[in-house]
């Protein structure tokens, strides 16, 4: 890294890290995901360790990096939403509706894609329409 520059997933505390997961299984819930669906948000974990996360048996220190930062970036993607849409019901369902931005189809659809950048690409996107206010 150059100087100046620093990565927010080192950043983010084994305190952070479970409080994120467990607000995770909660969103999953209200976005209606899969397991299927929830694991590959999370960077793809074994069934069972994912099984084992959402079950509460979480040991944070175990969470990778890549996992850290992806449940950063879908906390802020949540954030996001939940200012767009004053609406809760709303906030929720539109990771599951046709959007332009992402050729017509659902931006959970890019989410789906399953990198670190397309989480990253669908929040700048949200970000970007939040800077207009």
């Amino acid at each position: 890294m150059r100087r100046g520059q620093f990565s927010a997933a080192a950043e983010i505390t084994d305190a952070e890290t479970g409080a994120m997961l467990r607000a995770f299984f909660n969103l999953a819930k209200r976005w209606a995901l899969t397991d299927p669906e929830g694991r590959i948000l999370l960077g793809s974990p074994a069934a069972r360790t994912y099984a084992r996360w959402k079950a509460g048996q979480i040991e944070p220190s175990r969470i990778s990096r890549d996992t850290r930062e992806r449940l950063s970036i879908l906390m802020g993607i949540h954030k996001s939403l939940r200012h767009l849409f004053p609406d809760s019901a709303r906030a929720y369902a539109w990771l599951r509706k046709p959007n332009q931005a992402f050729g017509g189809a659902p931006a959970l659809h890019r989410l789906l894609a399953g990198s670190v950048t397309d989480l990253s690409a669908v929040r700048a996107y949200l970000d970007a329409e939040r800077a207009g206010w």
